[in-house]
């Protein structure tokens, strides 16, 4: 039998996660969240709709110890489909469209977006209000534009989610079998 991560309600909420996503075993998924076909939250992986609501698309990547949270009375956190975000990013009541991109360790703040084909940098700060466009990698904290994508990047945009979704059901796999 399978064995998802710790998923719990909150104030009568219970997350909505599709069953063909990959829940780790060690990430939480606390209220008013939903998550979406063959989407993977991976080891570590903090998702906590408590004073607001958490949408995460379709084949989308969260990698290990990511924190997601929202804002009371300010904002959600809307993720889209086809979106990878690295280890250990904070994505804090913010908008992440499809096919953005968010580096390890990157924290993308209260009202923030990350259009398509936007990419913030390993280690960036998105200070709340901006906006990454779509084509432009941001880096710094503050984070700020410094040029156009490479082909070369959007390629790895493009290749990234349908890598982790394999990747993904493999754990899922792996996780039945062994717990």
């Amino acid at each position: 039998m399978h064995k998802s991560g710790l998923i719990l309600p909150y104030k009568g909420i219970v997350p909505q996660i599709s069953k063909t996503a990959f829940i780790a075993p060690s990430a939480s998924v606390i209220g008013d969240v939903e998550i979406g076909d063959d989407t993977q939250l991976w080891y570590g992986v903090t998702a906590r709709g408590d004073v607001n609501d958490i949408k995460i698309g379709a084949r989308t990547n969260i990698q290990d110890g990511t924190v997601i949270h929202v804002t009371h009375g300010v904002s959600g956190t809307c993720i889209g489909d086809d979106v990878t975000v690295g280890h250990s990013a904070i994505l804090h009541a913010c908008t992440v469209h499809d096919k953005g991109f968010v580096g390890m360790q990157a924290c993308v703040m209260d009202n923030a977006v990350v259009e398509s084909y936007g990419m913030v940098a390993a280690g960036a700060l998105v200070s709340p209000g901006k906006v990454v466009k779509s084509g432009e990698l941001w880096v710094g904290r503050p984070a700020r534009p410094v040029r156009e994508l490479t082909q070369e990047e959007r390629d790895y945009i493009d290749w990234s989610a349908p890598h982790y979704v394999k990747l993904g059901q493999e754990h899922k796999k792996n996780c039945e079998e062994n717990l």
